[in-house]
């Protein structure tokens, strides 16, 4: 999409701090942090949200939680804990439709979420 934010990020058209990349995906951090760790993880292909990206692509949302994964070790959060959010529709909080999961971590993260 040519105004989506994320597939700018992909393409390289907008900066981003890249951390990881796989064949289907691309992990980033977030530029508005709400933890010590806080990488966002997308696919290269635009899906909207996570429902509409597992319907189409459960292989793909497969890799992605993967990479999540890979991203939290690589941060050092993966052993202490941390938590992968998808944002599902405005009233959700989600702000850019275009699935991505958040990678948190460094901190206490008590539940539920504000």
């Amino acid at each position: 999409m040519t105004d989506c934010l994320f597939c700018k990020i992909v393409s390289g058209d907008v900066p981003a701090e890249i951390v990881r990349e796989s064949p289907g995906t691309v992990a980033f951090r977030d530029i508005n942090p709400q933890a010590p760790t806080h990488v966002l993880v997308v696919p290269r292909d635009h899906h909207p949200n996570v429902a509409e990206l597992v319907a189409s692509d459960a292989e793909l949302l497969a890799e992605l939680v993967r990479v999540a994964h890979e991203v939290a070790a690589a941060e050092g959060v993966a052993e202490s804990g941390y938590r992968l959010v998808f944002n599902t529709g405005a009233q959700a909080g989600q702000t850019v439709f275009h699935v991505h999961a958040h990678v948190l971590g460094g901190r206490g993260l008590n539940w539920p979420p504000g």
